[in-house]
């Protein structure tokens, strides 16, 4: 069977590790479950350890490769498997149902009794039972899939219908502080802090359950300062404010010049107000609109990616007046 494995001894059916074993083997550090312990499953990327009918009491397993975690004294071993494998089944119970697991397993006569060094894919029996589950496994298995191998089923009357018996209890492993993909929604974190993306969702463990991770509100910016008013007007102040690229910002004018007399559609011909500082004006091309007001009247002011503030339409006595104070507003996306 072509499964390679790193950091196991000679003996058995195969050889030990090889210098193909060690390429093709996920060595590394992978995911932690504890000071000296690894989250056993399968490393992502395409398909690992696909499963497909090959016969009536058959089931291939594609290539792809895994993480093995024995018992604490053991460690993990990393495990390729480098040409598709298939299992069998054996018939069905007479009166019920049972569970059987599809699993990647590494024998190691170091620490059990089995008395050979090899990594296999393997099926491990359950029991029939009225209400069947999977079976417990041993150390050093890796669970792949789970198949149900209902009550009377044997080759001779059609096998194992692959369509529904197959469920796929692959759950994935990354080197630790990778973001592993989420498919085992029952399966607790590794350490605060973890991520994983389930369907598209980043998640955050924190200690104690997974939570749709959410980045760290950005600091409000706020400046009073670097706005500057013409000829004809003189600034009273400047407040702006911008978040998540959001800004908005007033500022007040006073008109020390003569009057400013509006058409009588209340245009005025684009008198500029006062000039923003750069970092919080709109991004060209386009300008923005703004309002103004002096508590006579009102108007509408463009703002461009220049700074520049113009007060463009007025209404409500025909004129600006001196020396009332215009207090302009905007808001826009930087």
């Amino acid at each position: 069977m072509p499964v390679r494995s790193a950091w196991l001894l000679p003996g058995g059916l195969e050889p030990g590790q090889t210098r193909e074993d060690t390429r093709l083997s996920p060595v590394g550090t992978m995911t932690p479950t504890g000071e000296l312990a690894t989250r056993p499953g399968v490393i992502p990327g395409g398909d690992p350890f696909a499963a497909s009918g090959a016969g009536a009491m058959a089931l291939q397993i594609g290539i792809g490769r895994a993480t093995v975690q024995g018992t604490t004294a053991q460690g993990a071993y990393p495990i390729a498997l480098d040409a598709p494998a298939v299992v069998s089944f054996i018939d069905g119970d007479a009166l019920h149902d049972r569970i059987d697991t599809v699993v990647v397993r590494v024998l190691d006569q170091l620490f059990d009794v089995h008395g050979q060094n090899v990594a296999l894919i393997e099926v491990v029996q359950g029991e029939p039972n009225a209400t069947p589950v999977p079976p417990t496994l041993e150390p050093a298995c890796t669970r792949l899939w789970d198949v149900t191998v209902p009550a009377g089923t044997s080759a001779g009357v059609g096998g194992i219908d692959w369509g529904s018996a197959l469920v796929d209890r692959r759950r994935y492993t990354v080197a630790v502080g990778g973001i592993a993909p989420g498919v085992d929604p029952e399966s607790a974190g590794a350490y605060v802090g973890q991520y994983r993306d389930t369907t598209g969702v980043l998640e955050r463990w924190n200690g104690s359950t997974w939570a749709p991770y959410r980045a760290p509100e950005l600091p409000v910016q706020t400046t009073t300062a670097g706005a500057t008013a013409p000829s004809g007007f003189a600034l009273v102040s400047f407040h702006a404010r911008r978040r998540h690229g959001m800004c908005s910002w007033t500022l007040e004018v006073t008109r020390t010049g003569a009057k400013i007399t509006t058409t009588a559609a209340g245009n005025i011909d684009d008198t500029l107000l006062a000039t923003i500082p750069a970092g919080w004006r709109p991004a060209p091309p386009a300008d923005v609109e703004g309002s103004a007001c002096d508590g006579y009247g009102g108007g509408v002011v463009r703002v461009s990616p220049s700074g520049s503030v113009t007060l463009r339409v007025w209404s409500g006595g025909g004129s600006v007046e001196s020396p009332r104070i215009i207090r302009v507003s905007a808001a826009y996306v930087l």
